[in-house]
C-alpha cells in the first residue's frame, strides 16, 4: 500500500498523525506529509482509518 497527501487539500487538521503517527507526519509548513514510501501491513488499517477520518479527504491510498 501506499498514501500520497493531497497538498492542496490538506489544511493540517493533523487528525492523519493522529491516528498513523509511524507514517504520517506534520512538515515544516504545517501540512501533512508521507513518511514511507511503502506502507508496512502492520499499519495499513491505521493508514485507512487516517484516510478515513481526514477532513479534506486529502490522502489517497493506492
Amino acid at each position: 500500500m501506499k498514501a500520497t497527501v493531497d497538498d492542496d487539500r490538506c489544511r493540517g487538521h493533523g487528525m492523519c498523525l493522529t491516528f498513523c503517527p509511524e507514517v504520517f507526519d506534520i512538515g515544516d509548513d504545517g501540512y501533512a506529509v508521507v513518511q514511507l514510501a511503502e506502507i508496512p501491513p502492520e499499519f495499513e488499517d491505521a493508514t485507512r482509518s487516517a484516510a478515513l477520518n481526514c477532513p479534506e479527504r486529502a490522502i489517497t491510498l493506492e
